[in-house]
C-alpha cells in the first residue's frame, strides 16, 4: 500500500494555497451507495461540489487514459490503476489501497444459505447475472473463483453479464435472474436481494480498491483532501456499514 498522506504527496504539484474548488471522482459502481453519501457531507462542509461517476473500473480507465476531465479515479481491482499508472495518467505517488471488498452470491426469492457447490442444480435453465466477465472486476473475480471452484465451464453458457456490478445486482432484484455474483457491499446497498453464500477468499484475488489523483487534475489538492477523508470519520464509518474494510 502507498502511503496514506496523500495531499501530502501532492505538495509538490502546487504552491496556490487549496481553496474550495469543483472536483470529479470516477468510482467503480459498487461504490455508489456509499460515495454519494461522503459527497454530499463533504459538500456541505467544505463547500466543494463533488461529482461522481460511476461505472465499471476497465470502463472508467479507458476514459481517463482517452482525456476525460477527472481528478480522482477509485478503482475496484489493481490492474485497471495499473493500467492508468503505466500509461502515465495518474500522479502514481498518490496512489493508495484504499478499500476491501467481499464476493457473494445473492437471490431474490430464495433466503436460505446454499451451497456454492450446488450453484448449477439450483439455477437449472436459468441465468446468473454477473458483472463482464473479462474487463468488469466484479466479474473478473467471479469468474476467477468459479474456475477455481471448478464450476465456471458448466455455467458460463448461463452467466447474464451486465455493464457493471450495480447492473447485475439489478438484474437480480428485478427477477430477471435468480441468482447473482456480486459483492457483499452491493447486497447490503439492495433490500430486495439476500445473500445466500459467501465465495472463499482463497477463490480469488484479494479484492483491493486503489485510488489515486490522475494526472491532469484540475483541483488536486482537494481531490487529494478528499481521498485522505475517505479513511477518516465520518467516511469511515459509512464505508464501513456499507461492508468495506479500510485498508491501512
Amino acid at each position: 500500500m502507498r502511503t496514506p498522506l496523500i495531499a501530502a504527496a501532492l505538495a509538490a504539484l502546487t504552491s496556490v494555497p487549496a481553496l474550495a474548488e469543483d472536483f470529479t471522482v470516477f468510482a467503480a459502481a459498487s461504490l455508489k451507495t456509499a460515495l454519494d453519501e461522503i459527497a454530499a457531507d463533504w459538500q456541505e462542509k467544505t463547500g466543494d461540489r463533488v461529482t461522481i461517476s460511476y461505472a465499471g473500473s476497465s470502463q472508467l480507465a479507458r476514459q481517463i487514459q482517452a482525456g476525460a476531465p477527472v481528478d480522482l479515479f477509485i478503482s475496484a481491482a489493481e490492474n485497471w490503476m495499473d493500467e492508468v499508472e503505466t500509461s502515465g495518467d495518474i500522479e502514481a505517488a498518490t496512489r493508495t489501497d484504499l478499500l476491501g471488498n467481499t464476493l457473494v452470491l445473492v437471490g431474490a426469492d430464495a433466503t436460505e444459505p446454499v451451497e456454492i457447490a450446488e450453484l448449477p442444480g439450483l439455477l437449472g435453465s436459468d441465468r446468473l447475472a454477473m458483472a463482464l466477465v473479462d474487463s468488469v472486476p466484479a466479474g473478473e473475480y467471479g469468474k476467477e473463483a468459479l474456475t477455481n471452484l471448478g464450476l465456471w465451464e458448466q455455467l458460463e453458457p448461463q452467466v447474464a453479464q451486465a455493464d457493471n456490478v450495480r447492473a447485475a445486482l439489478a438484474l437480480v432484484a428485478s427477477g430477471e435472474a435468480p441468482y447473482g455474483i456480486v459483492y457483499a457491499t452491493d447486497a447490503a446497498a439492495e433490500d430486495g436481494v439476500t445473500v445466500l453464500a459467501t465465495f472463499p477468499a482463497d477463490s480469488h484475488r484479494p479484492i483491493i480498491y486503489p485510488a489515486a489523483v490522475t494526472a491532469e487534475a484540475v483541483a488536486p489538492a482537494d481531490a487529494a483532501a478528499f481521498l485522505d477523508s475517505l479513511r477518516e470519520e465520518p467516511a469511515r464509518a459509512v464505508l464501513e456499514a456499507q461492508g468495506f474494510s479500510i485498508l491501512q
